[in-house]
């Protein structure tokens, strides 16, 4: 035997005992050994010798195990696909991925081979049942799956299983592994790709996960052609230009980028906004981190955590803000209610973000509520923060997020008020309309008091994974309702929604951020405008939290609206809770009606009116034992509406919220002036009312025209404070003079509160 041939030898028995003993695999610091994509041998290492040690990793590996042991115990089961969302079929494999992903984690941390054997056996039915059939027999989507009914449940599918692939690489013998690459891994790649290239080359959260299933198995497998296709979308442009698919989305245009990088420039705003909105960011930061985590390990010269000035990292802190005291995130767009950071992608995110963002300490008081870490580097790293006492609370504060690539597509402002035990927060939206899961609601607002939505946004209209709900799936309420404009606590014209609801019109456009400031403790304030929504009329909202001398803070909400037509304007305003009292008597019809045909006006049923005097309306309620209070500026001729969703709803899909709807009729140019205001409580035990009245008697339109708008704001003390938007002029450095009853008040900046 020669030389080289001695060297083969050593080398193909070097491959074979790593093979079978997980110890040397998992040890080995030779990068082409695996694990070496978001578990690596070397942390293997560091991680077992910590074990034991570190409470909230030990306690997270101990619950794994048990999840996986049970699940092993039940056998392998990998049913021929059929049933849409929430059905037994995608529930199982959903949940064998799941289980596949933890059962690697295991094989390594424990080196015990069930774990092993039970990725392999499953990979091998897999590998059996991927050539038998085409694409899933549910025909819903424009991208039909495999094993699911949707590519992107099967990019769930690919991402996860990579990684209990890598896991088990090394342990497997050249002759399985050949066998899987060639009868699953590749073809299933190439069927997300170039297969489904109306899935694959798009900008979009879906293509997100497709663009990463295919890198992630790409890095494990050594396959070149496939990373690249990950990173920088399909060669070949074999797809409709503009073609639509039947959610609302966008494909890839002629000239257009698409892959990874493209999905990461796009939708993310400098600040770290997802133009899709906080539930799709939460949803899209797993596959952006974890092929992130993974490019880092294997292609360190990407530097992809610099991206965009550390991009990621600031989605991670983004995301975090978009929550409510209880951790749930703001349902801006399409969003399911309750979501929130204890989901399992934003246990990674947080994980992921700390471990290569520097380590901030304020991500370690989120992780802890969490109660929870990722099974690797990443984990130990907060695990070891964690143990060592280095948390410190993650303080929400007003800011404003940009939206669009550049940061000039508008954004969001959250107002807060956190002084002792009153937290209030008021969300403004003034963004791009959010690719296909935008609603038609510019310059909407939701309001948060003590952590409970108090003025609240619909949200989505789906019961995600609820198979009797049209296969979990969205509801076709979901484009009558909760994306028209009267679902959203913001202006309608005419009746009709923003853009008239259309999807391609309203991508064209985005409002424009006024100004935003949260320099003075006593009123944090943000303004925008938009100017498309309906042409010839001008829309310019106003809202701030004023929290005067640490009392009970309140919110000032101001619309100027300018058209070049008369037309009839509604402002409703959506609530929880039991009407207590108005100070106008209200009209109940005899018959339910709903309050329109269209544009989401069927599904409101018309429950009472008023007419309220010149002095303003106010409007008292109760909810969850707090009271609250709108008191409005009004004109005689003005209307009040009562509604509630729920009419034209023969299958009960929608949620049954009631709303007040200010209403002015046939006017070119106006103001809605409102404050919105919590201050009392109900103790059901004792049975008292404390501060069960407002504490303002009115909000007054002193004057609006070209370059002022004047509200009075009057307590039931007799306080007089004043409110003055400079209406074309948002320079922090104009001086601005005005006369008001022979006093001048000067100040400098776009608005004056005193």
């Amino acid at each position: 035997m020669n030389i080289k041939s001695c060297q083969l030898f050593l080398i193909v028995l070097s491959a074979f005992w790593s093979c079978q003993n997980p110890e040397i695999a998992t040890n080995s610091t030779n990068k082409n050994l695996h694990p070496n994509l978001i578990l690596t041998t070397e942390a293997v290492t560091t991680i077992k010798k910590n074990l034991g040690s570190i409470p909230i990793f030990d306690q997270t590996l101990e619950e794994t195990k048990k999840q996986v042991d049970i699940e092993i115990s039940l056998g392998i089961k990998v049913p021929m696909p059929k049933d849409m969302a929430g059905g037994y079929t995608h529930t199982q494999h959903k949940k064998n991925y799941a289980t596949m992903q933890k059962a690697g984690v295991l094989f390594q941390l424990l080196g015990d081979e069930k774990y092993a054997v039970f990725i392999k056996e499953m990979l091998y039915k897999y590998a059996k049942l991927y050539p038998t059939f085409d694409r899933h027999p549910q025909i819903r989507s424009y991208a039909r799956g495999k094993f699911f009914w949707q590519c992107l449940n099967d990019s769930n599918w690919l991402v996860y299983t990579s990684q209990a692939y890598d896991c088990i690489y090394s342990w497997l013998s050249e002759e399985e592994r050949i066998y899987l690459n060639t009868n699953l891994f590749r073809p299933y790649a190439d069927f997300l790709s170039i297969e489904t290239p109306q899935y694959f080359n798009r900008v979009h959260n879906h293509s997100t996960w497709g663009n990463v299933a295919v890198g992630m198995i790409g890095l494990v497998i050594d396959d070149e052609e496939l990373i690249q296709r990950a990173l920088y979308g399909l060669k070949t442009d074999d797809i409709k230009e503009d073609a639509m698919d039947n959610d609302g989305g966008f494909i890839k245009t002629k000239g257009q980028k698409t892959g990874f990088f493209a999905n990461l420039e796009h939708p993310f705003s400098p600040d770290g906004y997802y133009t899709e909105g906080p539930y799709y960011q939460r949803y899209s930061m797993y596959p952006f981190l974890i092929f992130a985590q993974a490019l880092e390990t294997k292609r360190p010269e990407l530097k992809i955590f610099e991206y965009k000035n550390g991009l990621l990292i600031k989605a991670v802190d983004a995301l975090m803000n978009l929550t409510d005291e209880d951790g749930e995130f703001f349902p801006l767009n399409d969003g399911q209610k309750g979501m929130s950071y204890y989901t399992e992608s934003l246990i990674s995110a947080v994980d992921i973000a700390y471990h290569y963002g520097g380590k901030q300490p304020h991500l370690l008081s989120i992780a802890k509520k969490q109660n929870y870490v990722e099974l690797d580097a990443t984990g130990l790293s907060v695990a070891l923060g964690l143990k060592n006492g280095e948390e410190k609370p993650f303080v929400k504060e007003s800011l404003e997020l940009t939206d669009g690539s550049l940061g000039d597509e508008g954004g969001i402002g959250i107002l807060r008020h956190n002084i002792k035990n009153e937290k209030l927060a008021v969300v403004m939206k003034y963004t791009a309309h959010g690719l296909s899961h935008g609603h038609f609601d510019k310059l909407s607002f939701s309001m948060y008091h003590n952590g409970d939505e108090v003025i609240l946004d619909y949200g989505l209209a789906r019961f995600v994974n609820i198979e009797q709900k049209n296969g979990g799936g969205y509801l076709k309420e979901n484009t009558t309702w909760a994306k028209q404009t009267i679902a959203h606590n913001t202006i309608t014209q005419n009746e009709t929604s923003h853009y008239e609801g259309d999807f391609a019109t309203g991508s064209k456009f985005h409002s424009e951020k006024y100004f935003f400031d949260a320099s003075n403790p006593l009123i944090h304030i943000t303004s925008a405008k938009e100017k498309n929504a309906y042409p010839g009329t001008d829309i310019h909202r106003t809202m701030a939290i004023i929290s005067e001398n640490n009392s009970n803070p309140f919110v000032i909400d101001i619309i100027k609206i300018d058209s070049k037509e008369k037309n009839q304007y509604d402002l409703p305003y959506y609530y929880f809770g039991q009407i207590i009292s108005t100070n106008f008597e209200v009209f109940k019809p005899n018959e339910l009606k709903p309050l329109g045909t269209k544009n989401g006006y069927q599904h409101l049923w018309n429950e009472g009116y008023g007419m309220p005097t010149s002095d303003g309306m106010q409007f008292t309620w109760l909810s969850n034992k707090n009271f609250y209070t709108i008191t409005s500026a009004t004109e005689s001729k003005d209307e009040i509406l009562f509604a509630k969703i729920g009419a034209n709803d023969p299958a009960f899909n929608l949620r049954n919220d009631p709303t007040i709807i200010l209403r002015k009729k046939n006017i070119k140019n106006t103001v809605f002036a409102s404050i919105i205001e919590p201050h009392g409580t109900y103790n059901p035990v004792t049975e008292t009312a404390k501060d069960a009245y407002s504490f303002y008697k009115s909000i007054k339109v002193e004057s609006s025209n070209e370059k002022y708008t004047l509200v009075s704001i009057i307590s039931k003390e007799g306080d007089h404070k004043l409110l003055i938007i400079a209406n074309n002029d948002n320079s922090n450095k104009t001086k601005h003079n005005l006369i008001i009853d022979t006093k001048t008040i000067s100040w400098i900046g776009p608005y004056y509160f005193k």
